[in-house]
């Protein structure tokens, strides 16, 4: 396989980190991404394999350092043929717990990330993929359809980035860009830490038949084969990642 130039946002711990190894494994050079945890990019960047890597940084809320992040990426890799759009924010918001102004607060917090971030990441990506083209692989989540009560931004965020992702599959397949989704359910990471280790712990393993959750490294695996080249026929896909715990 032709050794690829990848970016993975949000890289620096939990789903990310895993994605940028699993690439990496496979001889491709990879950007790092973070928004605020240089230590710990550094920490995956020296454990990857292979040579070529890099880190970049941007707040996804801030438009103009996207389109930094991106062109350094490029630049530092030699390309940019994957995307994979991982990073995101889960802010607890219950609505009948939080002011109005908290309620604000995180709908404009967790949409600028989750969903614009990403498609302002993409919009960058593509104009270096149109040319040659590649694959765009979007972190999505069971929550789109099972529902977030306490947390109804970031379902509403990744039900809209799941969208988006299709609507991007029609958009640039002409230009040899395949898109897909992967959406899992919860996965053992430092964002879930705080539902898994509480009382609610028990009962969120036991919503899949298998009595766990997701590990991350799976999650990767369906990153890597949406990204590779046989799948481009699963462009405009959303493959469940949640161990039968929601079925649709």
């Amino acid at each position: 396989m032709t050794q690829r130039a990848v970016l993975v946002t949000g890289a620096s711990r939990g789903i990310g980190r895993a994605v940028a190894r699993a690439f990496a494994e496979l001889g491709d050079r990879v950007a790092v991404h973070h928004r605020g945890s240089p230590r710990l990019a550094d920490q995956v960047l020296a454990g990857l394999p292979g040579g070529g890597h890099t880190v970049v940084r941007a707040d996804l809320a801030d438009a103009a350092a996207v389109r930094q992040m991106v062109g350094q990426a490029h630049d530092d890799l030699g390309g940019l043929d994957v995307l994979v759009n991982n990073a995101g924010i889960y802010v607890s918001h219950p609505v009948t717990d939080v002011s109005y102004q908290q309620w604000q607060d995180a709908w404009r917090d967790t949409l600028a990330v989750n969903l614009t971030g990403a498609a302002n990441v993409t919009w960058c990506a593509v104009q270096y993929m149109k040319a040659t083209g590649g694959r765009i692989v979007n972190v999505t989540s069971r929550g789109a359809y099972r529902g977030e009560p306490r947390h109804p931004a970031y379902g509403a965020s990744k039900a809209g980035l799941n969208s988006f992702g299709q609507s991007m599959a029609r958009a640039l397949a002409p230009l040899g860009i395949a898109v897909a989704s992967v959406a899992p359910g919860y996965v053992e990471t430092d964002m879930a830490q705080q539902d898994l280790n509480s009382s609610r712990g028990e009962e969120i393993r036991a919503q899949s038949p298998f009595g766990r959750v997701a590990t991350p490294e799976e999650v990767a695996a369906a990153v890597v084969y949406l990204a590779s080249e046989q799948a481009q026929w699963a462009s405009g896909a959303v493959l469940d990642l949640n161990g039968a715990s929601y079925l649709r």
